[in-house]
């Protein structure tokens, strides 16, 4: 007798039998996930902003010298973000291949 031919439903069971969750995960799960993988991405770009937003600020009220100041912290803070965007993928992509 032939094998019976898959039907469409079967992954279904398939997930179920290998134990996969069929819960989609929430925003904020995967904010946590991610920032436990990689916490200097976020913590980044907060002193992006900060350094951005206090800047600004400094600009309005007139204290050029400390504007030019942070933004010149703000481009740093760039650099670590893109640094540390770079460093986890490429530790991602090291697991992956192991």
């Amino acid at each position: 007798m032939a094998e019976a031919e898959p039907t469409d439903l079967d992954w279904v069971q398939l997930r179920r039998d290998m134990g996969v969750i069929d819960r989609a995960e929430t925003t904020q799960e995967k904010f946590v996930r991610k920032f436990k993988e990689n916490p200097f991405v976020p913590i980044g770009c907060a002193a992006t902003a900060g350094a951005l937003s206090y800047g600004l600020w400094c600009f309005r009220t007139g204290r050029t010298k400390m504007s030019q100041t942070m933004m010149r912290a703000r481009i740093v803070a760039q650099g670590f973000t893109i640094t540390a965007l770079v460093v986890g993928v490429a530790m991602t992509a090291g697991k992956t291949l192991k």
